[in-house]
């Protein structure tokens, strides 16, 4: 569809449609994944909820593919495709903090840095990822795992409503007592079900945090990924804490030597009683020697957004995530023939715990299933040179192929890549026939595929 022919779509917006003869139009096509490519027929930059409602009735009349794009961080750069109308919430960005009610509202273009900066200055917070950069519509819908989580849940147990505008062009609010089973559906099963304009969340108290950022040559890694496991079964839910595989980054606290090589990190926050925080990080100091540690109290937002300089959008990315019932020996020594071999400095492999205020909440009361397993691992491959795809994209599969054997059924959906579409149902478990009901029922046409689709019913 050429710019003429979205002429009668420009008329009914507030906000911008770039199309291809625009200046602006590579950037206003391009995603966090350097790797996607795509052509977009237009993107309109939303100033309003009208501008969605237009641009979805629009879509659906013309029979064009929509993506949505909230922070645009989708590692399969999902917001954006061929041929399509892109709906691109970047300019809106609002964050509207209750303190009196513990509750934020947020515009879907936000994210987590933008979304802590403004619940930080009362003091509060809510789970919000291990990334700034990411956005918060995107994190939430599909789970949300976070720093928070094994104390207050994960970021989508702690949604109160959901504005979102469906594929029949209407615009309804999402709640436990309002549109009941689409709120349902959206705590965990994406993008699926239609737009979300704007999401509202429960907030705790928290401020400063004891935060640990710990360094071990890889010859450690397999006696600090044992102290880790053992210690998680026990710590308090307070501690919030992954183990990881990365190249050794550019920073000050880690002697140059160690830049570029592969080592084990550890790295968390301790948001219980603030006197027993370095207690509660000295078996981490103690167990191998350090190569580099940053420990000590810093604002929630620090930890939030300690890795966003090391990750600058337009980079080469590839992804892929399991599940962990347990962190047996099979999975560490998969992690440790792997984990040497980190290809890029960018390169994140974490194991993220699911346990504490996740498994508090049921199977079936989301969307999200997965609350039975114990850890969520990503491989998250991101690097610079194009000619490192082939193979960087092997090391990725090998790796997840390695952890297989020793994994539950499914990934977590925001660590999925565009080839494991094959993967849904899987995912989805006992929940996946009920989310095709709604699916069928809020977008019988699959107008919302450009995603990690859910086929309606």
């Amino acid at each position: 569809m050429n710019g003429t022919a979205l002429d009668g779509l420009r008329e009914q917006l507030r906000g911008q449609l770039v199309t291809p003869s625009d200046p602006d139009y590579d950037s206003a096509r391009a995603v966090y994944n350097g790797m996607i490519d795509k052509r977009p027929a237009g993107v309109v930059r939303v100033a309003q909820v009208a501008d969605v409602i237009a641009s979805v009735n629009f879509a659906r009349d013309n029979s064009m593919p929509l993506a949505i794009r909230g922070g645009g961080h989708s590692a399969p750069g999902f917001g954006t495709w061929d041929d399509a109308l892109v709906i691109d919430f970047v300019n809106r960005t609002g964050v509207r903090v209750d303190p009196e009610a513990g509750t934020a509202r947020a515009e879907a273009g936000t994210t987590w840095a933008d979304f802590n900066h403004a619940t930080h200055a009362f003091g509060l917070a809510t789970t919000g990822g291990i990334v700034g950069s990411t956005g918060i519509a995107g994190l939430t819908l599909g789970g949300g795992i976070g720093y928070l989580a094994r104390k207050h849940g994960l970021s989508c147990d702690n949604l109160i409503s959901a504005d979102v505008v469906t594929a029949d062009g209407k615009f309804l609010t999402a709640s436990e007592t309002r549109n009941e089973d689409l709120f349902w559906a959206l705590r965990g099963g994406g993008g699926n079900f239609g737009v979300v304009t704007s999401l509202e969340y429960k907030l705790h108290p928290v401020d400063m945090v004891h935060a640990a950022i710990i360094i071990y040559g890889m010859e450690h890694a397999e006696t600090v990924t044992k102290l880790y496991r053992d210690y998680m079964v026990t710590a308090p839910e307070e501690f919030g804490a992954f183990v990881g595989f990365h190249q050794g980054p550019p920073v000050p606290f880690l002697p140059e030597e160690w830049h570029g090589k592969p080592v084990c990190v550890v790295i968390g926050m301790w948001t219980g009683d603030p006197a027993e925080g370095a207690a509660r990080w000295q078996p981490f100091l103690d167990v191998a020697p350090v190569a580099g540690s940053l420990v000590g109290p810093m604002p929630y937002p620090a930890l939030n957004s300690a890795f966003d300089p090391l990750l600058p959008k337009g980079m080469q990315a590839y992804w892929k995530a399991n599940f962990l019932s347990e962190l047996n020996d099979g999975a560490i020594a998969a992690h440790l023939e792997y984990g040497s071999k980190v290809p890029s400095v960018q390169t994140s492999v974490h194991v993220y715990p699911i346990d504490g205020a996740v498994q508090r909440v049921g199977q079936t009361d989301t969307a999200f299933v997965n609350r039975g397993v114990k850890f969520s691992p990503v491989i998250a491959c991101m690097w610079n040179d194009p000619a490192d795809n082939e193979a960087n994209i092997d090391w990725v599969r090998s790796y997840a192929a390695a952890l297989r054997p020793h994994s539950s059924p499914g990934g977590y959906i925001g660590f999925m890549d565009g080839d494991d579409q094959g993967r849904i149902s899987e995912n989805y478990g006992v929940n996946y026939e009920r989310l095709q009901a709604i699916k069928g029922k809020y977008d019988p046409g699959n107008l919302f595929h450009v995603n990690q689709n859910i086929k309606p019913a």
